[in-house]
């Protein structure tokens, strides 16, 4: 049996109304899914809409959930007949979660977790295991066996978010501003860099300044592109697998590991043999996480 998670890691709210269908909602700063299944969990239709990050405003994350419930294409499908299993980007943020729980559009019920949370449950179908995630940004977690959480990284790009995309353009930048100072050779990737973001002090003072987690992840293929042809490439790539090794290992030594996201895809053989004989091919999506949660609430309530 999978183990019961911690009631800690839930936000939940229940009209006392039987619901009709079951949903799973996998929710970021870029799209909403969902996966609409019936009370006998027969998955009926997928459907995708806008980002329903908590940070991007309640409103939005409401509409653009139901957006994604409707376009699955469920006939006579109404959000106040649906138990729903959330995974969404910023629940961290207690002022963001509040306001998210208290404008509940009715539906019959929910769960609501991290979208990190619901890509681990997605990826071991709910059994305890760990997930390394590095795209834009990276952390890695772990479902334990008594229903527990163990986070590692993730601290957001400004600071941490170390072995991902934007972490690799930030190294890529700071190569680019230390070559016009002349600090270092002015390589391949340099060049790239400079090509794309342009080569003055006042080009790169002015990428900087508005880049933003986007725009520096957005150097990342200039890394690998010349891994090839520019040492300092392979370095950071190297470097780069090194963190993601780190996060890895810290979050738990020995349980099954699954990989996320297309830097930890790309830099997957360069992990150590230590979590190489630790990898399993992910079982589901996010979503499919967010579908489970709610199939647990529905036939395992408190």
């Amino acid at each position: 049996m999978p183990p019961v998670l911690d009631p800690s890691l839930l936000t939940s709210r229940d009209s006392g109304r039987p619901a009709r269908w079951w949903v799973g909602i996998d929710g970021g700063g870029t799209s909403t899914r969902a996966v609409v299944a019936d009370s006998q969990g027969r998955v009926l239709g997928r459907g995708e809409a806008g980002a329903s990050a908590l940070n991007q405003g309640t409103e939005q994350a409401w509409r653009h959930v139901g957006e994604a419930i409707q376009r699955a294409g469920v006939d006579g499908l109404t959000l106040q007949d649906c138990a729903i299993g959330l995974g969404l980007s910023g629940t961290g943020v207690p002022a963001q979660l509040r306001d998210f729980v208290e404008a509940d559009p009715g539906v019959a019920r929910f769960s609501l977790i991290t979208d990190g949370l619901a890509a681990l449950l997605g990826a071991h179908g709910g059994q305890p295991g760990a997930l390394l995630i590095s795209g834009t940004g990276s952390v890695a977690e772990a479902l334990l066996p008594d229903g527990s959480r163990r986070l590692v990284g993730g601290w957001g790009w400004q600071i941490g978010d170390e072995g991902s995309g934007a972490w690799l353009g930030q190294q890529a930048m700071k190569l680019a501003q230390a070559a016009f100072d002349g600090r270092v050779p002015a390589g391949p990737l340099v060049q790239a860099v400079w090509r794309q973001t342009g080569a003055t002090r006042e080009d790169m003072l002015g990428f900087c300044a508005q880049a933003g987690q986007g725009g520096y992840a957005g150097l990342a293929p200039l890394v690998f592109e010349h891994e090839g042809d520019d040492p300092a490439a392979s370095a950071l790539l190297a470097d780069a697998a090194r963190a993601l090794d780190a996060l890895g290992t810290a979050v738990h030594p020995t349980l099954p590991l699954a990989l996320a996201g297309s830097i930890a895809l790309r830099l997957s053989s360069r992990l150590s043999p230590a979590l190489q004989s630790r990898r399993v091919e992910p079982q589901g999506e996010p979503v499919a996480g967010a579908l489970w949660l709610i199939q647990q609430q529905e036939t395992n309530p408190a």
